[in-house]
């Protein structure tokens, strides 16, 4: 089951379904609470000499979520596809945590898919249980995770998705990580399938950028999905940390 559209949403953009979901939702109480909890492990590579830049580390993550989605193991009757199913029906979690060295290798092993930015690499994984964690990526550091642009990103190319930020939440780089991850789930619900195939088919093109203030207010109000978040890690419960936007090319 996924999350219903939000009231009021506005027209959907051109290559989205008509009631496009709007609101992640995460801090409604529904059936989905009664289901078994499941989460999407997110581990990004952050080794001490190279760390990722952050923008590169968010867009790739959300592109990991994305990957993991349109997987052929993810869908009908592939090996995935039953953990996905059981991670939809309940609470959307997504968790990332960091690994280098060893760590990262024995990350590695396990089944999964590593997805490649400019320098950032981001591993994802097939659902696990809330409790239920692989020993190796239960062992890695979830907190805490920061990382900088040494300059800022250009302005998002036309013609592609843009999942935006916040601009008044402070929230550590590993937290935007799994945010951006809601938002590009979010998106693809929200989409028709030729716009779903097309946008598989270019590579999940997509920039994240912090909204400008004086935007923010209308952004949330356009009828685009919004990530909510349910309050359980630094910020309050309720709050709206990313609006996912997309452009067809004319």
């Amino acid at each position: 089951m996924r999350p219903h559209p939000a009231p009021g949403a506005g027209a959907a953009p051109p290559g989205w379904q008509t009631g496009a979901v709007s609101s992640e939702n995460v801090i409604e109480t529904d059936e989905r609470d009664a289901a078994p909890q499941f989460v999407l492990p997110l581990v990004v590579r952050i080794e001490k000499a190279a760390p990722p830049d952050r923008t590169d580390a968010l867009e790739t993550a959300a592109r990991a979520v994305l990957v993991m989605l349109s997987d052929d193991r993810s869908t009908g009757d592939g090996a995935w596809a039953r953990a996905v199913r059981d991670w939809e029906d309940a609470r959307i979690r997504k968790v990332v945590r960091r690994a280098r060295g060893a760590e990262w290798r024995r990350a590695e092993r396990l089944p999964g898919i590593t997805v490649t930015g400019a320098g950032a690499e981001v591993r994802v994984f097939p659902p696990v249980p809330l409790d239920g964690w692989p020993k190796d990526l239960a062992r890695l550091q979830v907190s805490g995770t920061e990382l900088a642009d040494p300059s800022g990103p250009p302005p998002p190319a036309p013609g592609g998705a843009v999942l935006w930020l916040n601009p008044g939440l402070r929230m550590s780089t590993g937290k935007e990580m799994a945010q951006v991850g809601h938002g590009a789930q979010l998106l693809w619900w929200a989409m028709d399938d030729a716009a779903r195939s097309s946008w598989r088919e270019a590579g999940f093109p997509l920039a994240v950028r912090t909204a400008e203030p004086a935007r923010w207010a209308g952004l949330t109000a356009s009828g685009r999905p919004v990530v909510r978040d349910a309050g359980f890690t630094e910020i309050a419960p309720g709050s709206a940390t990313v609006v996912s936007d997309f452009s067809p090319a004319a």
